[in-house]
């Protein structure tokens, strides 16, 4: 019974650990960064209290059952162990607090270079974490120890201990990447999970109380004897470490290419990964009899199944695509999709990384010695072990990276197993055999070396974006790429620490152009046809409104438009960029003829660093700063949306400058996009919101409230000839063409009702919100604004409205085609708006109609009959609305209403009012009034 309760337990514990990981690593991305280096410091300082536990707790369990042999009476192991637990649940409890005082003496530390002042928190890191981890490596030698009775029991308990706590580590894996961070917060999940371990720790005790422990009439073990060749034992556990991690990080990378780099992604992989292991030491615990031949037969077959997988993993991203398009773009097929994911990773992984979970608990079995040397056998071997684990995050999660690509370290890592598989067989297997298995090893090798590299093309296709069925898609990968990748050329491809990152020639569509594209791990971040637009007006709009433009800080450098725009303006002094991820500053150069030469402007410093860090360790100040991300759904890509980086951004703003964040309302729903606002206007009080080309859209947050209504000086600085030159270039010609961008005026988004959720650092909710609006694709409206002071705010600050205002008389013609053709040939809900107001204005019925069509032509839909003269209501307050309406009509002219709503022609609020005061309930009383509610009319 003490057995089955601790074992429950050891469930228990392995879920919480992996929880803490999780969390943990996500809570040091604030202090260390985003990047490569930071990711691999935080599991590296992980692994590595793990291993100084493994190897310290084993020696203390020997000493102590050495002790109570001596003195006569049962170790208290078990009791040790609640100890242990308890002290790390005490310990998550103060860690938001010590998390606090970290951080803060961080920031006051004096640091002239960047790479020491990543030093110096990467060993406040270890301080940190250190303590704890350490205490979770005395899980596997206390417990082995603690609960083994006998030398031939010993095996099956410490794969029952391995087993089960690495099945709560793949339960662990699931609920914090899905569950528990968006839900808790981070702080909640480090508090939760410091109560799981302070009750785990306080049963453990009890069940100490109650427990004889490993019996005391056992000879005691010689501490001075060794395991026959114990140092080949040790080699092949750090081979297994390395390579098993090292796969592990291909097999994520892999993952975010074929799938996404969501959060969802990494934890899915995780689980599968973790889940294999627990599968693998539960196979080892059944075994009715372990023998020699069974650790070198699977660490054979090891080898043979991942070398094996090698061909299919390279086309991981064409047996993905076949996956999602058997699901539909909805939310509920979101969690079956993820189902399917597992269950097919499950299915291909299950054999060879549940023969690696395998691996220790059968060399277990061959180093142990006698009973009472159980928990210092286990250490010893999980020690080395992790200390491989730990190379393998260090060299194959990052530092290979910087010179190979995820298919050399994936066979780097088998060749490692292959190596370890040759020691082994020459260390247990008759000299007759293992001469034969080790001959093994020069083919094994050979065949890896002449494996072709996967293709950077297939790798960086994206097709996780690709929701539907393609003609092509059952063919195969290889025909299926030769039709899909027709038109597309490799220029440049690198898998970096940070992300895979490809330089790619595409079509545009566009009567044969080409552009170039940068595309992170299968995701386009920025393409110079396209896209050109996008990236010129990131960086010019904040300069037009702020007081000065001298000094520029830039987060992302991407094609680096946006960064070579603000270097080319006469005024410009200094450039910053922070970019993460090394493969785009190496590829730099070849966007040169798109950017002014960016990569060759003095003006314009690019430094590989987070942009977070760079901006709380800055002591200047800035007037303009933009922000051009990936996409929020990307791992480590959500902080920048934070409350608190935006904190960071305003404070090392000049008086009377800019911020600029991109964001988008593509694969985006409302919910999310008024997470983005909320959060933005949580920082700045005073912002707008401009659209740049199609669902593209740029917040900008301004210093004063002035800034962002003078007029006057925005028409002057457009009329300068670098600014002018550089508008030209975005297709922007001309004030009215510029302010048709505006979507949200200043003022709008302070007094909307948006929702009340904010996203923070150690809240983090808007990875995975994105990440399923992502999945459903298509896009949403922005929130509606159009009601009481919101609407206020756009009708009196709305720059193109005061700038028609001056006109004399109406507008002209040209003036209100220079409005409507940019907002509609970007296929903005807003231009019905803008050709409504045009049908109402204008009394010449033929003229009307020919103007009309002009504009039309220029759209990427189509006018359903009857919109516009229903809109041209909106603005005397009919409502579009004549006789009686059912419910279901009501609903339909008030979406249309919210839906087509533009501060620059806005509708009024009366008509609104007529549509609902025309309804008439039907069959069902109250039909009218529920109808409306759901409309949000009142």
């Amino acid at each position: 019974m003490i057995r089955l309760v601790a074992l429950a337990l050891t469930v228990l514990t392995g879920f919480s650990g992996l929880v803490y990981e999780v969390t943990w690593q996500r809570y040091l991305a604030i202090l260390l960064g985003s990047h490569g280096e930071a990711t691999a410091a935080v599991l590296g300082i992980f692994l590595g209290g793990l291993a100084v536990g493994y190897t310290a707790f084993g020696s203390i369990t020997g000493a102590m059952v050495a002790r109570a042999r001596r003195a006569g009476t049962p170790p208290r192991l078990l009791g040790l162990y609640g100890v242990v637990e308890a002290g790390i649940g005490v310990y998550a409890l103060a860690f938001p607090l010590l998390f606090q005082g970290v951080q803060r003496i961080s920031l006051a530390l004096p640091m002239d270079s960047p790479g020491l002042g990543f030093a110096a928190d990467v060993a406040l890191t270890a301080l940190l974490i250190g303590p704890p981890t350490v205490l979770m490596g005395g899980t596997i030698p206390v417990l082995t120890q603690a609960l083994a009775r006998t030398l031939d029991d010993a095996t099956r308990v410490h794969a029952w201990v391995y087993a089960c706590n690495t099945a709560g580590a793949f339960l662990g894996a699931l609920a914090a990447g899905f569950v528990l961070v968006p839900r808790l917060g981070l702080v909640g999940v480090v508090w939760a999970m410091g109560a799981v371990n302070l009750a785990a720790g306080a049963i453990f005790l009890v069940l100490g109380r109650r427990s004889e422990g490993a019996p005391a009439s056992l000879p005691e073990a010689d501490a001075t004897a060794r395991v026959p060749g114990f140092a080949i034992f040790a080699a092949v556990a750090v081979l297994a470490g390395f390579a098993m991690m090292a796969v592990q990080t291909t097999l994520n990378r892999l993952g975010a290419l074929a799938l996404g780099s969501s959060q969802f992604t990494f934890a899915m992989v995780v689980a599968v990964f973790v889940l294999c292991i627990a599968l693998g030491s539960f196979a080892v615990s059944a075994l009715p009899r372990v023998r020699a031949w069974h650790l070198v037969a699977s660490h054979w077959t090891l080898v043979l199944l991942l070398y094996l997988l090698y061909t299919p993993l390279g086309n991981l991203v064409y047996w993905a695509h076949l996956l999602r398009i058997g699901f539909r773009d909805h939310v509920l097929a979101f969690y079956f999709h993820q189902l399917a994911v597992f269950l097919a990773l499950l299915a291909v992984f299950a054999v060879p990384i549940g023969l690696s979970g395998a691996f220790l608990p059968l060399l277990f079995h061959h180093l142990r010695q006698t009973v009472g040397d159980l928990g210092a056998t286990a250490g010893r071997l999980y020690g080395w072990n992790t200390l491989g684990s730990l190379l393998g995050a260090l060299l194959g999660g990052y530092a290979l990276l910087f010179v190979l690509d995820l298919h050399a370290v994936y066979r780097l890592s088998v060749a490692a197993l292959a190596l370890g598989a040759f020691l082994l067989t020459i260390r247990l297997v008759e000299r007759s055999a293992g001469i034969a298995g080790a001959l093994l090893l020069l083919p094994v090798l050979g065949a890896l070396v002449l494996q072709p590299a996967w293709e950077p093309l297939r790798l960086s296709s994206g097709l996780y974006r690709v929701r539907q069925p393609e003609p092509f898609s059952g063919l195969g990968p290889d025909r299926f790429f030769e039709r899909q990748l027709r038109d597309t050329a490799n220029r440049f491809y690198d898998d970096g620490p940070a992300a895979s990152i490809a330089v790619q020639e595409v079509a545009t569509g566009r009567g044969g152009e080409r552009q170039l594209a940068i595309i992170s791990n299968g995701k386009s971040d920025g393409a110079t046809v396209v896209d050109y637009p996008t990236m010129v007006l990131i960086g010019l709009l904040p300069a037009l409104f702020a007081e000065g433009c001298e000094r520029s800080f830039v987060i992302g450098f991407g094609t680096g438009v946006t960064a070579g725009e603000l270097g080319a303006l006469a005024c410009s002094r200094e450039v910053l960029v922070a970019e993460i991820a090394s493969g785009v500053i190496e590829a730099a150069p070849l966007f040169d003829p798109y950017n002014h030469d960016a990569s060759r402007n003095p003006k314009i410093r690019l430094v590989r660093e987070d942009a977070y860090r760079t901006l709380l360790r800055s002591e200047r100040r800035f007037d303009v700063i933009a922000s051009e991300p990936s996409n929020p759904w990307v791992v480590g890509v959500e902080s920048l949306y934070s409350r608190e980086f935006l904190e960071a951004a305003r404070a090392r703003l000049r008086p009377g400058g800019v911020y600029a964040q991109w964001f988008h309302i593509y694969e985006m729903d409302t919910r999310t996009a008024s997470l983005v606002l909320e959060t933005f206007r949580s920082v700045f009080e005073h912002s707008s919101l401009w659209f740049t080309a199609g669902a593209d859209v740029v917040i900008l947050g301004f210093d004063r409230s002035q800034d962002a209504l003078d007029l006057d000086r925005l028409l002057r600085r457009m009329d300068r000839p670098d600014f002018r030159e550089a508008l030209a270039r975005a297709d922007v010609r001309g004030p009215e063409a510029l302010l048709a961008h505006e979507i949200l005026p200043e003022g709008v988004i302070r007094r909307a009702r948006l929702g009340g959720r904010i996203h923070e650092l150690l809240r983090p909710v808007l990875g995975y919100d994105a990440a399923l609006a992502f999945f459903q694709g298509g896009g949403a409206p922005l929130p509606f604004t159009g009601t009481s002071g919101a609407a206020e705010a756009g009708r009196e600050n709305s720059l193109l409205r005061r700038f028609l205002r001056t006109s004399e008389g109406a507008p002209s013609e040209a003036q209100l085609a220079s409005v409507a053709g940019p907002v509609c040939r970007s296929g903005r809900l807003e231009c019905e708006a803008v050709l409504a107001w045009w049908w109402r204005q204008e009394p010449d019925a033929a003229r009307r109609e020919a103007l009309v069509a002009k504009l039309r032509s220029g759209m990427r839909r189509e006018i359903p009959p009857g919109l516009l003269e229903q809109l041209a209501g909106f603005f005397d307050g009919a409502g579009g609305a004549v006789g009686d309406l059912t419910p279901a009509d009501a609903s339909k002219a008030d979406e249309s209403f919210r839906r087509f709503y533009h501060h620059a022609f806005p509708f009024e609020a009366a008509a609104r009012e007529r549509i609902w005061s025309r309804c008439r309930d039907g069959a069902e009383a109250g039909s009218c009034a529920r109808a409306r509610r759901e409309a949000g009319a009142g």
